[in-house]
């Protein structure tokens, strides 16, 4: 199969299988320097070969899991499932400034337009986002197959426990799942505290907690493309599957691999404030797919604004789950004194600096806190989650600032987080 390569709506390039487990992608003459499809791959006349089904860049953009699974169930029997065959079905509408589509195929349909308002403001919201992805399709999945999922049992197969994506030219809509109920709005309020600290992917939750609208950062106020963005597990050369496999050290390498040494402090010091927040918001999710870089030309690289920010610690079955990555060998929530010797070796963070941090962390936390009680207050449902939140969140701070690590004493959070009593025993986490 043959797929061609598409930079900001410009063909670059042409995509091949070489045999069943290799791919090779070869630029056209004559493309510009700043038309590279990634940051590992400057353009060049010799071919870049890769010994797996595709480059890092484009498995980036394959979904996973339940929706991978749908796609390769609905298409294999008309295109294969290979994940080049895949690739030609969602190639359009990728996250970032690449596209790939079969050659002289049309890059852009005509977008469908998605009542972003009114999915917020029901109170039905995970019935109007099954709706919407039957009409839409997910992950992506537009124009060329305005059917994907459009039948009553495919609509079924959305719920109760999968957990959906839909792409829209300006916005990311994600759905609930009942394994980890309101994830939505635990995702919201996590970027609340996120967005007081950091650049941050702008968040609305639906009134009912169960759909989050997310504001792409790769595309201008009118949808059209204009940043390249990719994860580190892209930029590492890993299968997204190894998402957990690496190391901050592994990551900080790569940032001086790609970033031009102007902008290494304010990516360091943004990576720093997403590693402190992970542990200041129990999130054992921050993984290397969680965590990229934007730019325009490989003189304007920096850390992509930060997104999906949850706390995984307020469902039981993952409350005991260490972080995603590790540094300096270890994965553990009681670093000590390590995580500011490693923040100021390897960041080049002085450790005022991290102090001044974890105070923005706080305060964040207290002007949020309020928010999750009244997200308690509104959602029944939520009332133990909210509770796992709050008291994950202090208990994150609490490890940040005793003697062992920063030693800032503690945090005055305010009343959203007291006076209220116990949640239900967690169960041990999964895979411990």
């Amino acid at each position: 199969m043959s797929l061609a390569v598409h930079v900001l709506g410009r063909e670059v390039a042409t995509l091949e299988s070489v045999g069943d487990f290799r791919s090779s992608m070869t630029y056209h003459p004559g493309v510009a320097v700043d038309d590279f499809v990634s940051l590992t791959m400057h353009v060049r006349p010799e071919p870049y070969l890769w010994d797996d089904t595709l480059h890092p860049i484009f498995q980036m953009n394959l979904p996973e899991g339940y929706l991978l699974q749908v796609l390769q169930e609905q298409f294999g029997p008309v295109i294969g499932a290979s994940p080049m065959a895949l690739l030609s079905v969602i190639g359009r509408n990728m996250i970032g400034r690449v596209q790939v589509a079969p050659p002289g195929a049309k890059l852009d349909e005509p977008a469908k337009p998605v009542d972003v308002a009114g999915l917020l403001q029901g109170d039905n919201s995970e019935e109007a986002f099954a709706e919407l992805v039957r009409q839409h399709a997910t992950s992506g999945v537009s124009g060329v197959v305005p059917k994907f999922l459009d039948s009553n049992a495919e609509r079924a197969r959305i719920g109760p426990h999968a957990k959906t994506t839909l792409l829209t030219h300006r916005h990311i809509i994600k759905g609930s799942s009942r394994l980890v109920p309101f994830v939505s709005l635990n995702e919201h309020l996590c970027m609340q505290v996120t967005r007081r600290v950091m650049p941050a992917a702008a968040t609305e939750v639906s009134r009912d907690g169960q759909a989050l609208v997310v504001q792409r950062f790769d595309v201008d106020e009118g949808g059209a493309r204009l940043w390249g963005m990719e994860d580190f597990c892209a930029l590492l050369g890993l299968r997204p599957a190894a998402k957990y496999e690496t190391t901050w050290e592994r990551i900080a390498r790569a940032v001086r691999d790609h970033v031009p040494i102007a902008n290494r402090p304010g990516v360091f010091r943004g990576m720093a404030t997403l590693l402190l927040l992970a542990h200041a918001l129990r999130n054992a999710d921050c993984h290397a797919k969680n965590l990229a870089l934007r730019y325009t030309r490989r003189d304007d690289v920096h850390l992509a604004p930060a997104y999906d920010m949850i706390t995984t610690a307020a469902y039981p079955e993952y409350a005991g789950n260490p972080p995603a990555v590790a540094f300096m060998g270890r994965k553990t929530w009681d670093p000590g004194r390590n995580l500011q010797t490693f923040l100021a070796a390897t960041f080049g963070l002085p450790v005022r600096e991290q102090v001044d941090i974890v105070d923005q962390i706080a305060t964040a936390v207290a002007e949020v806190g309020p928010e999750v009680r009244q997200a308690m207050t509104e959602h029944p449902g939520f009332v133990e989650i909210g509770k796992r939140m709050l008291l994950a969140w202090q208990e994150g701070l609490a490890g940040l600032r005793n003697k062992r690590t920063y030693a800032l004493g503690e945090s005055q959070l305010g009343e959203a987080f007291s006076d209220f009593s116990d949640p239900q025993p967690a169960k041990k986490a999964r895979g411990g």
